[in-house]
Parts: structure tokens; sequence; C-alpha cells
């Protein structure tokens, strides 16, 4: 019993690094209805670039401080720079641009880092087990369980109670009521693009200790992130929550239960959902 007991503990840090990718990807679409196909090079770069500080002999912790501010100014580049000049075009266009900036900076990590992946050490603070009865369970994933949850309750603060949230709302339901309000749309829309590349930085550099960082992993994340959205409904901060604590709870207990299958479990996870609630969990229609 202790070992599903233990996955599912497990889940939940996974789930919680799902949520921190999915609700910039979630945010950005409820915005700006712009489905974003480069958010995993946010990830990705936000777990090399904590490899590369820990390589130059800083600290962890600096690298967690810093490197989300370094990707949040790329992500208001990219967004000023490109994405926006391409929002009006069809959502096929979206997506080839996106994909071509996802591809551009998988091969420059190639190039600058290699096609093999890396390993990052684990901060010594948090190295070793905790013991709780019958439980043995590294520092490290409670640090990360810990340390997301709070990340989320200022997200919500953000998202809730701060001007900058409510225009984010506002914007989900019109962006001319917005505009009509006296708001500068573009610089709200850079501004949430930012917190998205951030935050997905932040899942990047938390999970670099536990898995490394390779060049392929970008993908990965875009697929789960994908995942999570569906499951709890585009544009809902809460949803992407729930969304990401589910596929992560059922990916660690079904790779104990059928781990041949665990990835399946999440594809199927998701189509239990849509049949359900064809929008999400807490997604709206339309």
């Amino acid at each position: 019993m202790n070992i599903y007991l233990l996955q599912a503990i497990n889940g939940i840090g996974i789930g919680m690094l799902y949520f921190l990718l999915a609700v910039g990807l979630s945010i950005v679409f409820g915005l700006l209805r712009f489905v974003n196909f480069a958010h995993g090079a946010f990830y990705l770069l936000g777990a090399y670039f904590c490899y590369q500080m820990t390589r130059w002999g800083l600290s962890f912790w600096l690298a967690l401080a810093v490197v989300p501010l370094v990707v949040g100014a790329l992500g208001w580049l990219t967004e000023k720079l490109v994405l926006r000049h391409v929002y009006a075009s069809p959502h096929e266009f979206h997506i080839l641009v996106t994909v071509g900036l996802a591809l551009a900076v998988q091969e420059l990590v190639i190039l600058q880092w290699g096609p093999l992946g890396d390993s990052v050490p684990v901060p010594d603070l948090l190295q070793g087990v905790v013991m709780w009865g019958g439980i043995v369970y590294p520092k490290y994933r409670l640090f990360v369980i810990g340390f997301t949850a709070v990340l989320a309750l200022i997200l919500w603060y953000v998202l809730e109670g701060t001007r900058l949230g409510s225009a984010v709302r506002a914007g989900s339901e019109s962006t001319e009521m917005v505009s009509l309000l006296g708001l500068n749309v573009f610089r709200i829309f850079s501004l949430v693009f930012a917190l998205g590349a951030a935050t997905a930085a932040i899942a990047g550099v938390l999970a670099a200790p536990m898995r490394g960082a390779e060049p392929f992993m970008g993908i990965e994340a875009l697929g789960v992130a994908f995942i999570v959205v569906v499951v709890g409904g585009m544009g809902s901060f809460f949803g992407a929550l729930i969304g990401g604590l589910l596929i992560g709870v059922v990916q660690s207990v079904m790779s104990t239960v059928w781990p041949e299958g665990a990835r399946l479990m999440i594809y199927i996870a998701m189509a239990a959902v849509l049949l359900l609630r064809p929008h999400g969990l807490l997604g709206r229609k339309g």
C-alpha cells in the first residue's frame, strides 16, 4: 500500500510541474486566442540555463531566481518582435511560426550543449530523504511540491487581486473591452506572454535536478502541457492546476501498476474527461 501512496505523492510533485508548464499556455490562449507551440522551448531553456549556471559553479538557488527572469525577458522580446506581427494571421500561420521558433531554439541548444543530455546536481541543502512512518521520500521532491504550491498561490493572487489580473480576465472575454477601458492591450499581451515564459522556465529549472537537461525535453513538455490544458479547460487557471495534478497522479501511479502503459494512460484520462466534459473540467463553451 505504501508504494501507491508514495507514487501518489510523487504524482503531486510531477503534477505541480505540469501545472507550471500549462498555466502560461492556458493564460496566453485565454487572452490572445493564440496557441503557442514554442512554449516548450522556454521550459527547455530554463533547464539548460540552470545547467549552465551550476556548471559555472553558481548555486542552484541563484539559478532558480535568475533564470525565470532571463527567460521571461526572452519571451517578452519574442512576443514584441515576432509574434505580435502574426496575431491577425490565420491559425495555420501561428502554428508555422511558433513551431519554427521551437525548432530553432532546439537546434541552438544542440549546437551549444550537444545532442546528449546532462545531469544537474541536487542542491546540498535538499540532498537525502525524509522518513515518515514507512514512507521514504526525497527532500528535493518535497521542496518541489511546497515551492510550486506557493507559486500557485502567488499566481492566483496576481490573476485575481491585481490590475493586471483584472485586465487579463477582461481580455479573456473581449480584448476590445480592454481597449475601451483605456489600457494598452499590446503591453498587457507582452506581460502575459513573459509571465507564461517565466513559469515554464521555473518548471524547467525545478525539473533539471530530477531528470537532467536534454535537447528534446521541450517537445515532450509541450505535449504534456497541451494535454493538461485540454483536460483542465482552455484559459482556466484552476483548470490547469487540477489538470496538472490529475495527469501527474495518473502517470505516477500507473508507472507502478502498468509501467509500459503509463504514458498511454495520460491520453486515456484525457479522452475520458473530454467524453464527459468536451470543453475540459473547468473550460467554457466557445
